[in-house]
């Protein structure tokens, strides 16, 4: 028998994902914030760099932060409502070893 997940409670569920979601805003404000940063010190008054350059790194930046943070909020989502622990491993099972002795 596979025992239920915390995420099966809607209750439980709605509070994760309001907590993924606001981990998320969070996230996209502090990743605006570097990829103005890392603009700022790119710009060079002097320098030819096409406008492409910047285009490239912010949009490299954006992307690598968001979909890190993304990743690690669901991480730490399944850690944290318990998701994890209701897992089995479906080859521990008596027949998985009864299995294995006969051969």
């Amino acid at each position: 028998m596979i025992p239920k997940s915390p995420l099966d409670n809607p209750e439980t569920a709605a509070f994760a994902w309001a907590r993924y979601k606001r981990l998320m805003r969070f996230m996209m404000m502090v990743t605006i914030g570097v990829v103005l940063i890392a603009l700022a010190l790119l710009y060079d008054g002097e320098s030819s760099v096409s406008v492409h350059f910047y285009i490239a790194t912010a949009l490299g930046i954006g992307f690598m932060m968001l979909l890190t943070s993304a990743l690690m909020g669901l991480v730490f989502l399944s850690s944290g409502t318990g998701h994890d622990e209701s897992v089995t491993d479906l080859t521990d099972d008596d027949t998985w070893d009864r299995d294995k002795t006969e051969d």
